[in-house]
């Protein structure tokens, strides 16, 4: 198995009302959170470009690419992502072991209304084949949560599309997570700082 990427250069969208009142108020939420925590910052949590995000989401499903509408958010931190894929019809999930952010994400959708769900775990397949020997002491990497997906009663291979925001030099653990439990024809969306967002689909 391996990822092929695909050409993908979303165009930006005009954000909706309801779109752009649910960004504004994950901001704030966002900015009391680290401004409360700045002398005990959580560890490895950077928000991604959400508006970028939404217009990747868009372009997606205005192409056709993705097999399903079953999304998840590796890290989904705020959830702002997995909601924002909740209102543009997705089944959309968000799996994180930090504590306080599934509390934003939680409040969040339940505030806008948005039919996300959020599992605080990890998202690292218990099974996994990927060679994580060396990658433990990543944060985001953890897998002292609860097993995500036996919560769920799903598998990493029953998403259609999952989204993850790598930090930079540590992207190719997530491709080998990915190629290693996503499914064959399965959508991986990463934001990448600066460079933008790349598209992957797994394939035989």
């Amino acid at each position: 198995m391996r990822l092929v990427r695909l050409e993908f250069e979303p165009p930006p969208v005009e954000l909706s009302t309801r779109v752009a009142s649910l960004l504004d108020d994950a901001d704030g939420r966002i900015e009391r959170l680290q401004h409360d925590r700045r002398d005990c910052p959580i560890a490895a949590f950077v928000p991604s470009d959400f508006a970028l995000a939404y217009h990747a989401l868009d372009r997606i499903d205005e192409l056709g690419l993705a097999p399903g509408r079953r999304f998840l958010e590796w890290g989904s931190g705020a959830g702002v992502v997995t909601c924002l894929a909740a209102m543009l019809g997705w089944d959309a999930v968000g799996i994180e072991i930090e504590d306080p952010l599934v509390d934003i994400a939680e409040a969040i959708a339940d505030d806008h209304e948005v039919q996300a769900e959020f599992v605080r775990g990890t998202f690292v397949p218990e099974d996994s084949q990927a060679d994580l020997t060396d990658q433990r002491d990543i944060n985001w990497l953890r897998t002292d949560g609860v097993d995500a997906y036996e919560w769920l009663g799903l598998e990493p291979d029953d998403f259609d599309v999952v989204f993850a925001y790598p930090w930079p030099g540590e992207e190719q653990i997530i491709f080998d997570l990915f190629c290693d439990s996503g499914a064959v024809g399965a959508l991986l969306l990463t934001y990448h700082g600066q460079e933008g967002i790349a598209l992957h689909r797994k394939v035989r």
